[in-house]
């Protein structure tokens, strides 16, 4: 049985070649009060983006993960297109 004001928790770490300030500040403004996004420094010089999330549930914990990670994936694909001016999609087919 849950306790009645359990929090689930998920901790993202996601390192990338485009600028990690620059998608950091393109998904903060998505974020609700119960998730928190911050840049981590590692060992190895390279800077992660980190987010945590809380939820009450399962359900909405899986939900907010599964949304941010869309919101991650268009940040770092229009960070990659003005860093180098193209996308990795291979469909260039325009009507």
């Amino acid at each position: 049985m849950t306790e009645p004001n359990a929090t689930r928790r998920a901790t993202i770490r996601t390192r990338l070649e485009a600028d990690p300030a620059t998608i950091a500040a393109a998904i903060a403004p998505d974020n609700t009060s119960e998730m928190a996004t911050r840049l981590e420094s590692a060992d190895d010089e390279s800077t992660a983006i980190v987010t945590r999330i809380e939820r009450e549930t399962t359900g909405s914990l899986h939900s907010t993960v599964d949304d941010y990670v869309i919101n991650l994936d268009v940040a770092t694909d229009v960070a990659t297109v003005a860093q180098h001016g193209r996308t990795n999609d291979t469909d260039t087919n325009t009507q």
